[in-house]
């Protein structure tokens, strides 16, 4: 059989009068097959086009989470910060992004995918550049807690959202470029701190105005991308997922010229059902998700940790070592290029060995990089090892970004997201918060121990808990 008339019998409805358990019976096979025609399809632009319009969206999230650590001096002297204030402000997004993780935990599956891409983005980008004409601490303070709702359900969304287009072979190249995406915005928002925030007058509001321009993409972006079929079907909305599913393949056979492969023998389809937000989260405590559940959380809390502690304050701590502010900022610069140079690598080892082995590998190369930070004692070894530290920890996204909707059904897919990341928020909400007030006694070294000693316990954790996911369809991982 073809894999045209394959498609034609899986889009035929069941015959009028069928019993229920016969209807049941065919909309498995039909959602099984579904789903293998998603799989088997080879990668192309077609797939390419959806993850660069999601990926950008998670540039714009980088970008606004990354300028505040080149805004945090100048902000802190045009208001006369105290060390707690500064605190606050670095934390604020991180606080809204919390919430905004809440949100999608309750709306992720009553919206859909596609909408919550849209509106999330426009909610932070606009106020971010409504902050950039804040008269005061305590406006700034709230408007960058809004921004940061808004991040919270623009970078979560995202993850299911291309997980369930990505091709069976290349998921976490595909999935893990998330990472690169997000590394892009670090490095813009080096580009601005160092070529903008340092360099003009008021240059911090300037630089808002910059991050928060985006917002009119918003307007045009994403009105041509398709609903996840994955979802539709969560929703039995079969017949949108079917024309969903068609208008991919039609499009990888014109961007192709060749015939498509056949589909894989559907794997057995775990029943779906479409759950209120108080059952998603209790299904991710329960059977084999609780294990996984741990393993996530505390993967997610030990990456945003290591990450917002590092580069927060990296600039200040750089300019208490005696540096210029240019200097640093152009210190700064280097390591966020090297974050982007991270997620390929380590993108493609998850592919090619596992997920488990690819995170693994970036937690104790993070590991011993902190450790040596802490005991750096020129500028030449500081920048070294900063340029290492920021390569592996966003290397390390890559494949956590691609584990997380592996091992969850669709129906918990946003909520595990959603939850995964919020816990990660108080991760990165601690982090500053406790080296912007422990920094007159931990130093440089201090800090750097510190983020060691927290990558070491995110190691050993994924060594004993996690799983092997690698060429498995999402349906098989979930049974």
């Amino acid at each position: 059989m073809t894999s045209e008339q394959t498609e034609d019998r899986a889009s035929k409805p069941a015959p009028a009068g069928t019993g229920l358990a016969d209807r049941t019976a065919d909309r498995t096979e039909r959602v099984a097959r579904l789903t293998a025609r998603i799989d088997r399809l080879p990668m192309t632009w077609v797939q390419g086009r959806i993850l660069t319009q999601g990926g950008l969206s998670t540039t714009l999230d980088g970008l606004d989470l990354g300028i505040m650590s080149f805004l945090l001096p100048l902000i802190t002297t045009a208001f006369a910060l105290t060390g707690t204030e500064q605190g606050m402000i670095a934390s604020a997004t991180l606080a809204g992004a919390f919430v905004g993780d809440l949100s999608l935990a309750l709306l992720g599956n009553r919206l859909g995918r596609k909408p919550l891409l849209l509106w999330s983005l426009v909610l932070y980008s606009g106020c971010t550049l409504l902050s950039a004409a804040s008269p005061d601490y305590g406006i700034l303070l709230a408007l960058r807690f809004l921004a940061g709702v808004g991040v919270g359900v623009n970078v979560n969304i995202v993850i299911p959202y291309l997980a369930e287009f990505a091709p069976l072979k290349s998921r976490a190249t595909y999935v893990g470029s998330l990472a690169g995406f997000f590394g892009l915005g670090y490095v813009l928002a080096a580009l601005v701190g160092t070529f903008v925030v340092a360099r003009v007058d008021h240059g911090w509001r300037w630089g808002l105005v910059l991050v928060g321009l985006p917002v009119a993409l918003a307007l045009w972006w994403r009105r041509n991308l398709p609903e996840s079929p994955r979802y539709l079907l969560l929703k039995g909305r079969d017949d949108e997922a079917e024309s969903v599913v068609a208008g991919l393949e039609h499009a990888v056979r014109l961007r192709t010229g060749a015939p498509l492969p056949e589909p894989a023998a559907p794997s057995s389809v775990p029943p779906q059902a479409d759950l209120g937000a108080a059952a998603q989260f209790a299904g991710l405590w329960r059977g084999p998700f609780l294990r996984q559940t741990v393993v996530v959380w505390s993967m997610f809390f030990v990456a945003s940790f290591a990450y917002y502690g590092f580069l927060t304050f990296l600039p200040s701590m750089l300019l208490d070592r005696g540096m210029s502010i240019t200097d640093s900022f152009t210190y700064a610069l280097l390591v966020e290029v090297a974050q982007v140079l991270g997620y390929y690598p380590a993108a493609r080892l998850a592919d090619r060995t596992d997920r488990k082995w690819s995170i693994v590998t970036c937690l104790a190369a993070s590991t011993l990089c902190a450790l040596l930070l802490s005991r750096a004692t020129t500028d030449l070894w500081v920048l070294v090892l900063s340029l290492l530290l920021g390569f592996f920890l966003n290397g390390l996204y890559a494949p956590l970004y691609t584990y997380l909707p592996e091992v969850y059904p669709t129906e918990l897919r946003s909520m595990a997201a959603a939850t995964s990341d919020a816990f990660s928020r108080v991760g990165g909400i601690v982090a500053p918060m406790l080296i912007g007030t422990m920094y007159a006694s931990l130093h440089f070294s201090g800090v750097f121990t510190l983020i060691c000693a927290v990558l070491a316990a995110g190691c050993v954790i994924t060594l004993t808990l996690s799983t092997a996911t690698k060429g498995r369809s999402l349906e098989e991982l979930t049974l």
